[in-house]
C-alpha cells in the first residue's frame, strides 16, 4: 500500500498530473471576509462619492454604489453582494438625500430613488453572480477534461499495476479532493493498494468494496446492509488478473453533485490499463 505522493516516470507519458491540478474551489478564504470586504466596498464608495459631491455636481451619484455590488458578486458571490446593494442603499440615503445624515427620507422622490437604487443592485448582484458561477463552472469541467486526459495517458504508459494504481490514487485525489482509497482484488483477495486522504477503510468499507465488484455496481455510503461505510465505492473489473475497486469519502453536506460520473470514468479507464497488463504479459509490481 502506498500513501505517497505518485512518481510519473516509470513509463508513464510525460503528462505530470500534480501540473495540472489548480483550485477547483472558488476560494479558500472564510465566508466573511467576502461580507468584510463588502462592507469596506460599500465604505470606499461612500468616500468616492462625497468626493465628487464636493467637487461637481453629479446627476446619478447613486451609480457609483453599484460597483462595489458587481465587484462583491464576482468575486465572493450572492451573499455578499446583497449585502453591498443595501449597505449602498443606506448609505446614499443617509449621505445624499434631505433630511441629511438620517435615515429618514421626507421627499417621496428620494424613496423612489433609494428603493432604485436597491432594485438595480440587486439584479446587477444576481446576473453578476451567475456570470461568473456559470465561468467557474466552465473552468472546473476544463481542469478535470485535462486531468482525466492526462491520467488517460499516463496510465496507458504505465509499466506496472503498481504504478496504474499509484496513478489513479493521485488522480482521484486531484478531482475530487476528499479521501480516497484504489483496493485490488486477486485470488478472492481484497487487499487496500493505495490510500490518499487518511482515511483507512474499515472491515464493513472492504465488504462494501468486494459487493460493488461482485455486483459491478456502484455501492454507495452509509446504505444497507453498509450502514456504516464512509466510501462510495465504483467497481473496475477485469475479465482475467486482478480487478479493483476505486472508494470516495464525501463530507455528506459538500457532497458533488454528479460524482458518479467522473468516477466512472476513472474506474473504467482503470479497468482498461488493467485488462491490457494482463494481455500484454506485464508485471504485476
Amino acid at each position: 500500500m502506498s500513501t505517497s505522493r505518485t512518481d510519473f516516470g516509470d513509463g508513464a507519458a510525460p503528462v505530470a498530473l500534480a501540473e495540472q491540478r489548480q483550485g477547483l474551489q472558488l476560494s479558500d478564504l472564510p465566508r466573511v471576509v467576502g461580507y468584510l470586504a463588502a462592507v469596506a466596498m460599500a465604505a470606499l464608495a461612500t468616500v468616492v462619492a462625497v468626493g465628487f459631491d464636493t467637487a461637481v455636481a453629479v446627476p446619478n451619484l447613486s451609480l457609483v454604489y453599484v460597483i462595489p455590488v458587481v465587484v462583491s458578486a464576482v468575486l465572493f458571490g450572492l451573499g455578499p453582494s446583497l449585502s453591498a446593494a443595501v449597505l449602498g442603499a443606506l448609505s446614499f440615503n443617509f449621505f445624499f438625500t434631505e433630511p441629511l445624515y438620517s435615515l429618514r427620507v421626507d421627499d417621496p422622490a428620494n424613496i423612489w430613488a433609494i428603493g432604485l437604487l436597491f432594485l438595480v443592485g440587486c439584479i446587477s448582484s444576481a446576473v453578476a453572480s451567475t456570470a461568473q458561477r456559470k465561468a467557474n463552472d466552465a473552468a472546473r469541467h476544463r481542469q478535470q477534461a485535462q486531468i482525466l486526459q492526462g491520467y488517460s495517458h499516463a496510465v496507458i504508459a504505465a509499466k506496472s499495476n503498481k504504478a496504474i494504481l499509484s496513478l489513479t490514487a493521485a488522480t482521484l485525489d486531484k478531482l475530487f479532493g476528499v479521501p480516497a482509497v484504489v483496493i485490488i482484488s486477486a485470488d478472492a483477495k481484497a487487499e487496500l493498494a493505495e490510500l490518499r486522504g487518511g482515511l483507512t477503510p474499515s472491515a464493513v468499507e472492504f465488504e462494501a468494496a468486494t459487493a460493488s465488484l461482485a455486483s459491478r455496481k456502484r455501492v454507495p455510503a452509509a446504505v444497507y446492509p453498509f450502514d456504516e461505510s464512509r466510501f462510495d465505492f465504483w467497481p473496475a473489473p477485469t475479465a482475467d488478473g486482478p480487478s479493483a475497486v476505486i472508494g470516495l469519502a464525501f463530507d455528506p453536506e459538500e457532497r458533488p453533485a454528479e460524482p458518479g460520473l467522473l468516477a466512472e470514468l476513472v474506474a473504467n479507464l482503470l479497468s482498461l490499463a488493467l485488462a491490457r497488463q494482463t494481455m500484454t504479459g506485464r508485471p504485476v509490481a
